[in-house]
């Protein structure tokens, strides 16, 4: 298995791991039950997705897409004040 999305919360991690299963690549999130160590565990990079090693380059890609539409929604929150549903356009 290789690490195809490190990610800064659980929301992104599980949007992109439904990505990548939507298009048929079994992913799963390595440390995604080690927020409930918060406080003794390290801040950042705990929780990474993972997918086997023969998707990688198609799971690249659908990251990249996922990763720009989760930017665009934060984007669009700072400058518009929110959204109605700032997820909801990256959903799967």
């Amino acid at each position: 298995m290789q690490t195809v999305y490190r990610a800064e919360n659980l929301i992104d991690a599980h949007l992109v791991k439904d990505a990548l299963e939507a298009e048929g690549i079994p992913a799963f999130i390595a440390g995604e039950y080690l927020t409930g160590g918060v406080g003794q565990l390290p801040a950042m990079d705990f929780m990474a997705v993972m997918v086997p090693e023969s998707s990688l380059p198609q799971a690249s890609a659908i990251v990249r897409g996922v990763e720009a539409c989760l930017s665009d929604a934060r984007r669009a929150i700072d400058e518009d004040g929110g959204l109605d549903d700032p997820l909801g356009a990256c959903a799967v």
